[in-house]
């Protein structure tokens, strides 16, 4: 993999990182609000599609070594 490709998985890590941690803060300031409980799982839902992608990308990012 180039090291163009890996600044590229990096850059979208973050971006997913940091997009992961605001739907984080929605939901708790969501909870704290008493809001619908759809909404609220819908939200939730969202973000462990974003932690699945970051997963994805770590995943990419370490080399498979095969003992």
């Amino acid at each position: 993999m180039s090291d163009q490709a890996k600044a590229e998985i990096r850059l979208e890590y973050s971006r997913l990182k940091q997009e992961h941690a605001d739907f984080d803060a929605a939901i708790d300031a969501m909870m704290a609000m008493a809001c619908d409980p759809l909404q609220v799982q819908r939200m939730k839902k969202k973000k462990l599609t974003i932690k699945d992608r970051m997963t994805n990308l770590e995943d990419r990012m370490v080399p498979d070594i095969i003992a």
